[in-house]
């Protein structure tokens, strides 16, 4: 066999980059079994909606001949207690695994957000941040070698099938309506205002709205949202989605029961759970053989056993890792170019 071709390191240079990028993500979700699945059309429309990143900048890639063998993705946002944080995006292909690619592209994302912190000038703090599933125990240790360390738990939770859907009734005062274009923004600001307090909260702005309206997300078809009849005002909400992108990948009829939030009035009086059940029967009426969810482990409302009673169970348990990012205003941006070894 000949020798690998070298590799390189480059920034990303537009939509053309897109099948070989395609090709290199779907490969290493597969090693890592996170049952992520994605598109050619799926990656262009997210990177057409970035506001937070801007790909020319914020995307590095390592190439070997004409295959893209890993890149890694750079954005911020900030949560509602002011911490400026810093996501990140990784995948390497599965035969260049621990040859070197993964450490300096992780190493370039590091120093890119280091350049973004600088530039956008906010005290902070300011932390890394990244979401790594189960599965994906070589970026787990990746992370804990360069000092990052775990933050937060979520669990992945699945309903294998779609029989046998307990019967919880709505509580008195509140009324489920079939969702019209004028309850929209309603519906979007009940949930923003019922997670508030979370572990993790951002604040909503505008751009997220108008994105929110064009995303793969909005079925407002399937959801389920009720009102509190004497104000008028949405009392909770389950915005079910079907993606059938992942449906296709995994050879799976799955719904997804998401986005599930209850106003502070109404929590412990069963409205959560005959929302789901509700939103659970109109995925089962799409065809959908089962569902699944994802939850914060530590979530202090006791989400994880209205879940179970729902009949989900944990599937996989991911991990929130943080570290601190220190403000290096010297700082000038290094692009790697040596070949990985």
């Amino acid at each position: 066999m000949g020798s690998s071709p070298p590799v390189i390191f480059r920034p990303f240079a537009g939509p053309s980059d897109f099948p070989a990028m395609v090709a290199c993500a779907n490969a290493s979700f597969a090693l890592d079994e996170t049952r992520f699945f994605r598109t050619v059309d799926d990656v262009a429309r997210d990177y057409a909606a970035f506001t937070a990143c801007v790909p020319q900048h914020d995307v590095w890639i390592a190439q070997a001949g004409d295959g893209i063998e890993g890149y890694v993705r750079a954005w911020h946002w900030e949560q509602v207690d002011g911490l400026q944080l810093y996501g990140q995006f990784a995948v390497v292909a599965p035969p260049w695994r621990r040859r070197g690619i993964g450490t300096q592209l992780h190493a370039w994302l590091e120093a890119r957000q280091r350049a973004m912190a600088a530039a956008r000038g906010h005290p902070g703090p300011h932390a890394h941040h990244a979401f790594v599933t189960q599965g994906e125990t070589a970026r787990a240790a990746l992370l804990e070698r360069s000092g990052y360390r775990p933050e937060r738990y979520f669990f992945t939770m699945v309903r294998p099938t779609l029989n046998d859907i307990a019967d919880f009734a709505l509580p008195a005062g509140v009324q489920v309506r079939a969702v019209q274009p004028d309850h929209y923004r309603a519906i979007r600001e009940a949930h923003h205002r019922a997670f508030r307090s979370h572990w993790g909260a951002a604040p909503p702005d505008d751009d997220d709205y108008e994105r929110w309206l064009d995303s793969p997300v909005f079925q407002p078809q399937l959801w389920q949202v009720a009102w509190d009849v004497a104000t008028n005002e949405v009392a909770g909400q389950v915005r079910a989605y079907i993606d059938a992108t992942w449906n296709a990948g995994n050879a799976r009829q799955r719904g997804w029961t998401e986005f599930i939030s209850v106003d502070e009035r109404w929590r412990r009086r069963g409205l959560a759970r005959a929302l789901i059940a509700r939103s659970l029967r109109v995925q089962a009426d799409a065809g959908m053989h089962e569902s699944a969810l994802g939850v914060d482990s530590a979530n202090v409302h006791g989400a994880r056993g209205i879940y179970e009673d729902c009949g989900f169970v944990v599937e996989q348990r991911n991990c929130v890792f943080r570290k601190p990012l220190l403000l290096d205003r010297t700082h000038e941006l290094q692009s790697p170019a040596a070949p990985a070894r």
